[in-house]
């Protein structure tokens, strides 16, 4: 993996800063941009094909949702920075698809990176996806690198108006998105506890010949869980301490819980951790 996301970055090498340079791996992804618009009593849900048509929602008297999916197509992304008015260095950032969680204010908006987990159980392994997020006044733009999240739910609360989610603005939407996305690392987490548990009944009865090979795999997915965890609490952090307009007080309440959630998350990826490192342990005293 750090083999090539050091090939991605070798891409851009001479450039200067702000350079807009799609460095992931999912080069023929359609760019598709679906826009959310609501209050308490009103709400509109459409496709934007071309991004002039997102224009009219830019200073409305409401929150606007706007997710892009696929992240492939620079001319689309230029617009959307000149629409919005977002510095090179978060659009290089956007494209740049191996970034570390992190949260950047930029005075007139919030830059936010974040990993988004899911299990394939095809594989079974760790599918990780940056998600990218841009709050404002009004509005909350989202950036992937391909279709398919873990966001549906929120969706449907905003379609049917369940919850509080339509009786608050687009920094309580920064934290739904945001808490989501942390929810599914406990179903990953989950996923990788059976598996853990599996594997400990194995080792502790009759190791096989690729007992090894599964041990050293689980660990490499808790290392990839791990990266993505740990940051999270510098990121959360940042958000409740730092006094900006666009984080109103009411929503400080949510993200000490989403803080909380991360800090639940990190004990089991550290729980986890030791397990496989005594399992290993074992497994070599036995061979």
């Amino acid at each position: 993996m750090t083999k090539r996301v050091m090939k991605r970055r070798a891409k851009k090498t001479g450039m200067p800063p702000g350079s807009l340079v799609y460095l992931g791996d999912k080069p023929n992804i359609t760019t598709k941009i679906q826009l959310f618009d609501y209050v308490d009593e009103r709400f509109t849900e459409r496709e934007i094909v071309q991004v002039d048509d997102c224009a009219p929602y830019k200073n409305a008297n409401s929150v606007t949702w706007i997710n892009v999916d696929g992240i492939q197509n620079i001319g689309v992304l230029e617009k959307i920075a000149k629409q919005y008015d977002l510095h090179p260095l978060v659009m290089e950032d956007i494209l740049n698809t191996d970034q570390r969680p992190k949260v950047e204010d930029h005075e007139r908006y919030l830059y936010v990176v974040l990993k988004m987990l899911s299990y394939n159980e095809t594989d079974q392994e760790i599918a990780i996806e940056q998600l990218s997020l841009v709050l404002g006044d009004n509005f909350v733009l989202s950036f992937q690198d391909k279709p398919g999240d873990v966001l549906d739910p929120l969706r449907e609360r905003i379609r049917h108006a369940a919850g509080r989610i339509r009786k608050l603005g687009p920094d309580y939407l920064l934290y739904a998105i945001m808490d989501e996305v942390v929810d599914h690392y406990f179903v990953v987490m989950e996923k990788l506890g059976e598996k853990i548990e599996q594997i400990e009944d194995i080792v502790a009865v009759k190791p096989k010949p690729d007992t090894l090979q599964q041990i050293h795999r689980l660990k490499r997915e808790i290392i990839i869980l791990r990266k993505a965890v740990w940051p999270l609490r510098e990121l959360i952090g940042t958000l409740r301490q730092d006094a900006t307009p666009l984080l109103k007080e009411s929503t400080a309440i949510y993200f000490r819980d989403l803080s909380d959630h991360i800090a639940q998350i990190i004990d089991g990826v550290e729980a986890y951790r030791d397990m496989l490192s005594s399992m290993l342990d074992v497994y070599l005293s036995i061979m």
